[in-house]
């Protein structure tokens, strides 16, 4: 046992050792080898400078990158926007909904187009073609809408816009009390403090009706005064108007002539004056009329956890950061908390800066863990400044991906980050495989230097197949059309930057890093350390020696035998695929933080209707909760509303179900606690 062992040894060490006289012969070729390769690696400035650039241009990116919860894009389609007052639905089809089809179907680059009617309200939604331009497509639907002239009279102006996806970052729900307008006035004030924090530009409101001052005038009324109601409109259209009126030039400077007679509450109209008689008299418009400073009259409520509510829901715009926004938010709140009225509360909903926030402590876990991981399971194998080296390839790549994203329209949002925390486990290898090949020229006497050369020289053609491999097999995602080929492309633009700067470092930096990675003198920490490796290393090689190289051996003298285990094993999993025994999916189930179930009755529903309809689910939804615990241990908050699907609403990219409201449309949500981890 004893000779068959040492013979083994004997076996393993012609297979390593390499005479004196080969290795100065080959020393003495690497001197004389050029290419950027061998110029970097002598070159350890250069190398240096490189890394440098990478690195510190990555982190002055990194504070100024971008960032949103979801990547924001120009969807392909352009809406045309009309509104016609006390029109109903098929008014409003045939005088607007129908004229704009006609005039935009013929278009070039038009794919598809759709409408939405209701009363009082109608959208076209044109979906443009794969490729298309969608600025010059949004100048010639304006040209072709301008053209028609068999609009209503009535009808307002319509309004033409190419919808983006704008991704909300935070709620804000006002609730409790029983006044709607209270709670208006608060939420505006609130609103007002949130604008003026540089931290937030866009705020608006959800389910909130519009505030309006209606003028009722009875028929006898108007017979009696002999008026008509085109007569009182016009009068009071006349009334409030606020226009300049030129300019006056006197010895002490120019004054400005101005009307300002615009009315912004009820008992201001009421004293419009409608008939001046002769003998001094008036009569106004509250004499004959009931004035109403009130909301619109619509179908619409929003409720909170029972209670009469308001929605605010904050966006992220332009160079905004989302937890920026966040945090923003929840300072107004903390202050606005301290002087609302009795019974009046404010909470957060659907916070997802917190996700936002996850998502990158996730990825800055796995690095750190991937960090120590590589570079404890490398030092067993090879050395441990070397292993240092070729640790340090991952936050390089990764802080010089920081660097050139911008230039290619990626900002750091929930797909990026994916992204990112994908390419971890593959962005070490190729430098892995250039340090094994440089560390076994050092096994085998050469200097570091002519180890480094030779070592990268003899693993730089397949290093990089095996990055461009791996980019193949992304490239198709950046072919994906629609909306969601404007996410994924995120994915293989990080993937593939990511890969080819860890190519450029290990082939560039690292070489250079090895050339001038001393040995050590065996003495203090490193020296323990590395007798410890090379005991465990000749362990590990003596072991692939008796048991994996005969095992390579009889694979390759039976290679057919082996490959017909490969195909098997390849049909098998085919079967397996085709055979159903595999749950084939468009997207994985993932259990999500809100629960919501959203209703559509048929239209022209009564308001009385969807309120017991309303009832029944959130009675539905109580019971649930009791089953598993009681509302304050389920749940964080429920959220209802009569009139739209606000939250559904949100994944639809075309924004036609965004204009779709009435009393037909209820949905109920139950903001799920997190559990304690």
């Amino acid at each position: 046992m004893t000779n068959e062992s040492d013979n083994k040894s004997e076996e393993r060490a012609d297979v390593l050792t390499i005479s004196p006289e080969e290795i100065k012969r080959e020393e003495a070729e690497m001197e004389k080898v050029g290419g950027p390769l061998a110029w970097f690696a002598r070159n350890s400035v250069a190398a240096n400078v490189l890394m440098i650039i990478l690195v510190i241009g990555g982190i002055a990116n990194l504070r100024t990158i971008k960032q949103e919860v979801f990547p924001g894009f120009n969807l392909d389609f352009v809406m045309v926007q009309m509104v016609y007052p006390g029109a109903g639905p098929e008014e409003v089809e045939r005088g607007a909904i129908l004229v704009v089809e006609e005039a935009v179907r013929g278009a070039d680059g038009v794919k598809r187009v759709s409408s939405t009617s209701r009363e009082g309200f109608g959208v076209v939604s044109i979906e443009l073609k794969l490729g298309e331009d969608v600025d010059k497509r949004l100048s010639e639907v304006k040209a072709a809408v301008d053209r028609v002239t068999s609009f209503p009279e009535n009808m307002e102006r319509p309004r033409i816009f190419s919808p983006s996806s704008q991704w909300e970052v935070i709620s804000l729900i006002i609730h409790g009390g029983n006044s709607e307008k209270v709670i208006r006035s608060i939420a505006a004030d609130t609103k007002e403090k949130l604008l003026r924090d540089n931290r937030v530009s866009k705020v608006d409101f959800g389910g909130a009706r519009e505030y309006e001052i209606s003028i009722e005038i009875s028929q006898e009324n108007l017979r009696r005064y002999q008026l008509t109601l085109t007569q009182v409109s016009s009068i009071v259209r006349d009334s409030t108007v606020e226009l300049p009126g030129g300019s006056i030039k006197t010895e002490s400077g120019e004054v400005l002539i101005r009307t300002t007679e615009r009315r912004l509450t009820g008992p201001e109209f009421e004293e419009i004056v409608l008939i001046a008689r002769p003998d001094g008299t008036t009569l106004t418009v509250g004499d004959i009329a009931t004035v109403k400073d009130a909301f619109q009259d619509v179908d619409e409520l929003v409720r909170y956890n029972g209670e009469l509510a308001l929605m605010m829901r904050v966006f992220r715009v332009g160079e905004e950061k989302p937890i920026d926004v966040a945090d923003a938010v929840n300072e107004v709140m903390t202050e606005a908390r301290e002087s609302l009225p009795p019974g009046i509360q404010m909470d957060t909903w659907m916070d997802m800066s917190q996700m936002y926030k996850q998502r990158m402590d996730l990825l800055s876990r796995n690095a750190l863990v991937g960090l120590v991981l590589v570079i404890l399971i490398l030092g067993l194998f090879l050395d441990m400044r070397l292993a240092f080296w070729v640790t340090l390839g991952i936050p390089i790549s990764f802080m010089g991906a920081f660097l050139f994203l911008p230039s290619t329209d990626v900002s750091l949002n929930m797909i990026s980050l994916f992204a990112f925390i994908q390419v971890l486990g593959m962005v070490v290898d190729d430098a892995i495989v250039v340090g094994e090949a440089a560390y076994v020229r050092r096994q085998q006497g050469m200097s570091p230097l002519a180890a480094a050369i030779a070592g990268v020289r003899e693993v730089a053609v397949p290093v990089c197949f095996a990055i461009i491999t791996t980019i193949v097999m992304y490239i198709p995602m950046l072919m994906m059309p629609g909306i969601m080929g404007k996410f994924m492309r995120v994915i293989p633009v990080v993937v593939i930057t990511v890969l080819l700067l860890s190519l450029i470092e290990s082939l560039l930096i690292l070489p250079a890093h090895l050339a001038h990675a001393g040995t050590g003198n065996g003495k203090g920490i490193f020296g323990w350390i590395g007798r410890k490796q090379q005991a465990f290393s000749g362990k590990f090689e003596r072991a692939v020696a008796r048991w994996y190289v005969p095992f390579v051996k009889l694979a390759v003298k039976r290679r057919y035998m082996t490959i017909s285990i490969a195909f098997a094993t390849l049909i098998g999993s085919c079967g397996l695929l085709m055979g159903g025994r595999i749950r084939q999916i468009d997207m994985p189930d993932i259990d999500g933080d809100v629960i919501v179930c959203a209703a559509k009755l048929p239209y022209g529903t009564s308001f009385e209707r969807a309120q017991k309809i309303e009832e029944t689910l959130l009675h539905a939804a109580q019971e649930v909760m009791d089953e598993h615990g009681g509302k304050d241990v389920v749940a964080s908050g429920v959220f209802s509303q009569i009139g739209q699907h606000a939250l559904t609403a949100k994944q639809d990219m075309s924004g036609g179900s965004a204009f779709n409201r009435g009393a037909h449309l209820i949905e109920v949500a139950v903001y799920l606690t997190k559990p304690d981890v």
